[in-house]
């Protein structure tokens, strides 16, 4: 088919389309494209703007997408909100196919609509809708001189252009909406990765948990199995946390998962991801927590929690750095670190068939012991200092101070509850305010008992016969040189010397240190 224009030229209708498609699709930007189709358009007929628009019913406004005209004074994309009267309009009136706007189409368009758009209603307009598989995507208008009409062959031409411009428009929603999404990955990661470097910082690093995380500067460069020991609530995971921050795997992803807050017929699948038809429900594949943590750190917390199955699984993965996904047959490497913790005596768990030998001594590598907060009462004033400023800012308050008769409840408490309970009272406080000053008078301290029971340690008889009293230094000494005898140098553990004596390992080191009193490889 030729069209001629005017008299000035002869178009063909197949190198129209071939042209108006090259330009189209000439660049990733939809601005230059649209730039570069409205070069083109100008030496077939009249024209002085083309605008590709969306309609969204949801925002009440048309969203012009990508905008060319000889006029750059206008924003290349804009959204303009509409009256309620344009959408019953448009559902009784809008074109299902390329139309020439005419005098008898603009009476029936809305006044507030016209008032909108003064300039372009002085014009000749042709409106293109845009569908893409019976999809309505959006609309190409053009727009040219007032004492210029177009016809119908001009309408012919851009009705055979209708599916470039469609793909075009698609892809360039599309791509704007991988951009946001891009963008808001790029700012959780930020904000992730800043959440990670505050938790670096560890409360009580030079105090109640010295030792402790002397043991995490030790460990964290390398890549070993790591076991956090602990009660519930003494901060495992910042102990985790710590680990991973200090290692060489920091800027890796640093995975959480409570064993125990999984159910035994999810734990699987959740680790170790799995394959689309591998049970009901499985419509697509999904990477497992493992997967996730590739080139970084797995923390498992409660990992006394693991059915048997998920236990022999996670010991293919220390042994080989390989997973399986449910339901697949392919062997996929992994490169994590892995970190454990747990509140319960998995030895005694081994003993009772209730968690595997072999899985016990691959973890059971590095032991690390958290001692309860009730064994470092030094750190509570930091850790109240800490929690009073964070719970004040989630709740939107001040900070108050804290009355000397506060602190001393605090100190005077037995914290079963650890770290956690602390903070939980603290937020508990805040609520109930507002203070002059914090008494916490919601913590009684547990009634201390009228006689500690006392273990009975015998003098030596040189003692005895000179009649001379030893002093407590070494009766303590004697007493820990006795168990540790009866224990055969164990000091934690099971049937270890800190179990015997009812103390923190960590404490029980710290005084064999003092009294100068051998133990492994240290004095």
């Amino acid at each position: 088919m030729v069209f001629r224009k005017r008299g000035l030229m002869i178009i063909d209708s197949n190198t129209f389309f071939k042209k108006m498609t090259l330009n189209i699709c000439s660049s990733l930007d939809l601005n230059v494209a649209m730039r570069r189709s409205l070069d083109y358009l100008r030496e077939v007929f009249p024209v002085d703007e083309i605008s590709m628009n969306i309609l969204d019913s949801r925002l009440g406004a048309i969203r012009i997408v990508s905008r060319a005209a000889l006029d750059d004074s206008r924003p290349a994309s804009e959204l303009v909100t509409l009256p309620d009267d344009f959408w019953q309009w448009f559902k009784e009136q809008a074109p299902s196919g390329p139309i020439i706007v005419t005098e008898e189409v603009r009476r029936t368009i809305p006044p507030h609509f016209k008032e909108m758009f003064p300039h372009q209603h002085e014009a000749s307009e042709m409106v293109i809708p845009l569908n893409l598989e019976n999809v309505k995507i959006g609309v190409l208008i053009l727009f040219a001189p007032g004492d210029v009409a177009y016809t119908k062959e001009h309408l012919d031409l851009m009705a055979s252009v209708v599916e470039p411009f469609a793909i075009a428009l698609s892809n360039a929603i599309a791509y704007q909406e991988l951009i946001r999404y891009r963008d808001t990955l790029i700012d959780d990661k930020d904000f992730l990765q800043k959440e990670l470097i505050l938790s670096d910082r560890v409360i009580g690093e030079q105090s109640g948990l010295k030792t402790v995380m002397d043991q995490v500067n030790q460990v964290a460069p390398l890549n070993n199995t790591v076991l956090i020991l602990g009660e519930t609530g003494v901060g495992k995971e910042v102990i985790a946390n710590a680990i991973h921050q200090r290692s060489h795997r920091r800027n890796g992803p640093f995975i959480k998962v409570n064993c125990g807050a999984i159910s035994d017929n999810l734990i699987d699948s959740e680790l170790f991801g799995y394959e689309k038809g591998a049970f009901t429900g499985a419509t697509s594949q999904k990477r497992g927590r493992f997967e996730r943590a590739n080139g970084g750190t797995i923390f498992l917390d409660e990992v006394g929690e693991l059915s048997q199955n998920a236990q022999v699984r996670l010991l293919r993965v220390l042994a080989n750095h390989e997973i399986e996904r449910v339901g697949g047959n392919k062997v996929i490497p992994v490169d994590i670190r892995v970190i454990t913790a747990t509140h319960r005596n998995l030895a005694k768990m081994v003993a009772e068939g209730r968690f595997r030998e072999d899985l016990w001594f691959r973890l059971n590598v590095f032991p690390l012991v958290v001692p309860p907060l009730r064994e470092r009462k030094d750190d509570i004033p930091a850790l109240l200092n800490y929690f009073l400023n964070m719970k004040s800012r989630e709740l939107g308050i001040s900070p108050p101070t804290v009355s000397p008769k506060g602190i001393n409840r605090l100190m005077s408490y037995s914290w079963p509850g650890n770290v956690r309970e602390l903070e939980n009272v603290i937020e508990r406080e805040l609520i109930r305010g507002p203070y002059s000053e914090m008494t916490f008078e919601s913590v009684v301290p547990a009634p201390q008992p009228t006689q500690a029971p006392v273990r009975i340690i015998q003098e030596s008889s040189s003692a005895r016969e000179t009649g001379e009293l030893a002093s407590l230094d070494e009766v303590m000494k004697k007493h820990i040189q006795r168990v540790l005898k009866t224990t055969g140098g164990k000091v934690n553990g099971p049937g270890g010397a800190a179990e015997i004596l009812k103390i923190n390992p960590n404490t029980l080191r710290s005084r064999m240190d003092k009294y100068k009193i051998n133990y492994g490889g240290r004095k």
